[in-house]
């Protein structure tokens, strides 16, 4: 019997874990208890670099209420990693491990030791009677001294401190400077930035009915917990389960680990349930940030506007250990020339180890620090060409078939110069006669306070790149008699608060043809679904799309052959990337992208040297907005985090040691700091192989918004500041250097 089709896709549907969050009725992992829990806490280093010599635990463990103290000794394989497991789980003698000296401390968040007590209390006074014995070690902080060669070297996996180098040479250098009548250099520096998740990192463990040593906690990739968490203990991937309840926010700041192998070390060996609940301040002393970056950059252009050669070297700090850095490093190397098509490129891309706080994954995945040089460059190019700088864009932005820095044509359905003209004429652009224009900003009665507009383009992967491995499973479960009754879908993806779940559920209601409420999703349980891949990389509708529509196409098979129930699973794979050479760099690094532009209109106060980020037009190409009102949310939420990042986040580090552990004194945006406005303009130019067209665009508003900013404050005081963030004792010492003072 046929069913009329419902049209799911393109709706606004209400987020089906809206209700719950709200009224604070849906559990996160520091809500969930069990009867006769124990509470853990981590003993942290001590030491920046050290070698870990004697761990007393005597005193700890005399300390009525403590159930146990586990050392180094106790892990079964000592070593975890998402990309290489080079990091001890806990660091100290009598380690079974493959990490070169896994008794060495290399920075201030390593694990030294773990204490199980009957309450949180007892088990936080414990960890401070543990008396650690150390031999310091000499450490360096500075990524640049890290390379020199009469540098300590700090980990044996990687010589002379370098995690990874990687090369694009393209073109005929001599031959493009030689074409460039205007020739520009910057040098561009990016600091740390915190997640700042809503909730800090909290898990419970306990072994669950069938046995196997369970973990509740929040992250990002179900199944890639639960494999390093098997590997850790030598237990069998059966023995071991994950669980996801609500995640209060991920940004890549929960793909590495925190509690999940320290806490199923413990439950395995004890058999009894166990909790543990970060501080804020642990939260920020202890997980990963994003990568401070030096850009140093030369870029040429002819006198008509055409970028004819580009030059960078790109040095990132990865801290001790590699976590996402190779792969950060990669998308930084590809994107800082921007999305432009430029004949002659040179570029050098170095992630350094020190023993600062480890850096990984973060919203735009190195993107935001490739896009601020890259953006910057440009508008530096329009300036000396005095030319417009959408002008500069729009004569040399990707295009359909345009080659890329590794020198292979971009994947189909090329919108950049689509969405940079969108976004130019939504906001504070017209066309002349001679190209793109804009009329002079009107500037505010107060003398202090000078507006200026800026613009800034950007573009990145979706989905894991480089040849990383790329799949994601479905299974679709067609559930009634004579008509579908429910659907059940079983995807691991993980829902960490950017809606996934809706637009999953839309998309197997549009694939199978039912209204939406039929629908039912299980999910983020390592027992009940088999992998995705992570909730990052701007991939999760995407691949999790393209899953659920094969996984619905092969179930309604089974449906008219009369199957009841009729279940069907599916794996969808992309087409294949590739490595860059390593000496040229050509490779095929992404099977998609996502495109975006943005215009900003700043105001600068020039006596305190406060930025006020007034107004944003963010202009993204979604291929498909599967739900707008999702699209929409990521866009503004993009914004403000990028706003941040820009103009307030300022994470204080000092000789590996963050000094600004609070969100009292790292400040992030309130709804007080936001814009008036944050337009969002959403276009929909298909993407050839995306799911109903659909392309990945969950990090794309954060990444150029640094630079236009900086692009405003330049066009309101005709000063560059390329240094984030633009926090006043930044801008205020760079107006005064150029005789703008207090009136």
């Amino acid at each position: 019997m046929s069913q009329e089709k419902t049209v799911v896709i393109g709706q606004n549907i209400k987020r089906v874990d809206a209700l719950g969050k709200v009224t604070g009725k849906t559990p996160y992992p520091g809500d969930i208890d069990l009867p006769g829990q124990l509470w853990m806490k981590i003993r942290f280093s001590d030491r920046a670099h050290a070698r870990v010599l004697v761990i007393d635990s005597s005193k700890a463990e005399a300390l009525p209420g403590v159930v146990r103290v586990f050392t180094a000794r106790d892990v079964p394989h000592n070593e975890y990693g998402l990309v290489t497991k080079d990091q001890p789980v806990l660091c100290g003698p009598g380690s079974n491990s493959a990490v070169p000296d896994a008794d060495v401390v290399r920075c201030y968040m390593d694990n030294v030791a773990i204490v199980v007590a009957e309450t949180e209390a007892i088990a936080a006074e414990a960890v401070k009677l543990i008396d650690v014995t150390y031999e310091d070690l000499p450490p360096v902080f500075d990524p640049e001294s890290a390379l020199e060669s009469d540098a300590p070297q700090i980990h044996g996996n990687y010589p002379g401190n370098v995690l990874c180098h990687y090369r694009i040479r393209k073109g005929d250098m001599e031959a493009g400077w030689a074409k460039a009548d205007v020739i520009v250099e910057g040098e561009y520096h990016t600091g740390y930035q915190e997640h700042a998740f809503l909730q800090p990192e909290a898990g419970l463990g306990y072994i669950d009915e069938q046995g196997r040593v369970t973990v509740v906690v929040a992250g990002q990739w179900v199944h890639e917990d639960q494999e390093q968490i098997y590997h850790a203990l030598g237990l069998p991937e059966e023995q071991v389960r994950v669980i996801y309840p609500a995640v209060g926010g991920a940004f890549g700041g929960r793909e590495d680990m925190s509690v999940q192998i320290v806490l199923a070390l413990a439950v395995h060996a004890l058999r009894q349930p166990i909790k543990i609940v970060w501080s804020r301040e642990e939260s920020i002393l202890y997980h990963h940030k994003r990568h401070p970056v030096t850009v140093r950059a030369k870029w040429g252009a002819t006198r008509e506007g055409k970028i004819v050669a580009a030059e960078a070297t790109v040095i990132g700090d990865a801290g001790p250990y590699n976590y996402t850095s190779t792969k950060v490093m990669g998308n930084a190397n590809l994107t800082v020339t921007g999305p432009y098509e430029i004949d002659n490129i040179r570029i050098d891309t170095y992630g350094v180890i020190t023993n600062n706080i480890p850096t990984g994954a973060f919203r735009g995945f190195g993107a935001p620090q490739g896009a601020f040089a890259a953006e910057g460059q440009v508008n530096k190019l329009a300036q000396a060409l005095n030319m417009d700088p959408v002008e500069v864009r729009a004569r040399n932005v990707f295009r359909e078939g345009s080659i890329l820095s590794v020198g292979t044509p971009l994947p189909a359905g090329v919108s950049m110069p689509q969405v940079i003209e969108t976004c130019a004429r939504e906001s504070f652009w017209q066309q002349g006669d001679t190209g793109w224009e804009r009329p002079m900003t009107e500037q505010p009665a107060n003398p202090a306070l000078r507006r200026g507009v800026g613009f800034a383009a950007a573009f990145k992967n979706i989905g894991f790149s480089f040849g990383f491995p790329e799949q994601n499973w479905a299974t679709v479960e067609l559930h009634g008699e004579r008509e579908i009754e429910e659907v059940v879908v079983r995807q691991s993806g993980a829902e960490v608060g950017q809606g996934a779940h809706t637009a999953f559920m839309q998309m197997a209601a549009d694939a199978v043809g039912v209204p939406f409420e039929r629908v039912r999703l299980i999910g983020m349980d390592t027992a009940e679904t088999r992998t995705s891949g992570s909730a990052s990389a701007s991939r999760l509708t995407f691949m999790a799309g393209n899953a659920i529509r094969g996984a619905a196409a092969a179930a309604l098979e089974r449906w008219r052959g009369e199957e009841r129930p009729a279940i069907a699973t599916y794996q969808y794979r992309p087409p294949k990337t590739t490595p860059y050479d390593p000496e040229t760099g050509r490779s095929e690094p992404n099977f998609a992208y996502g495109y975006v532009a943005q215009a900003v209109e700043v105001e600068v106060d020039i006596e305190t040297g406060h930025v006020h980020l007034l107004r944003v037009i963010s202009t993204n190409d979604v291929g498909r907005a599967v739900n707008p009102h999702l699209v929409q949310g990521q866009i503004e939420g993009g914004v403000v985090q990028a706003q941040g990042y820009a103009i307030m986040e300022n994470l204080v580090s000092v000789e590996g040691r963050i000094k600004n552990p609070f969100l009292s004194t790292y400040l992030i945006p309130t709804v007080l700091d936001v814009p008036t406005e944050v337009r969002s303009v959403i276009l929909e130019y298909p993407d050839p192989i995306g799911p109903w067209g659909a392309r990945g665009m969950a990090e794309m508003p954060f990444l150029p918004l640094a630079a236009a900013i900086v692009a405003a404050v330049h066009d309101a005081t005709g000063i560059w500041i390329d240094q984030l963030p633009l926090t006043p004792d930044r801008v205020v010492p760079a107006l005064r250097a150029h005789g703008i003072g207090i009136l």
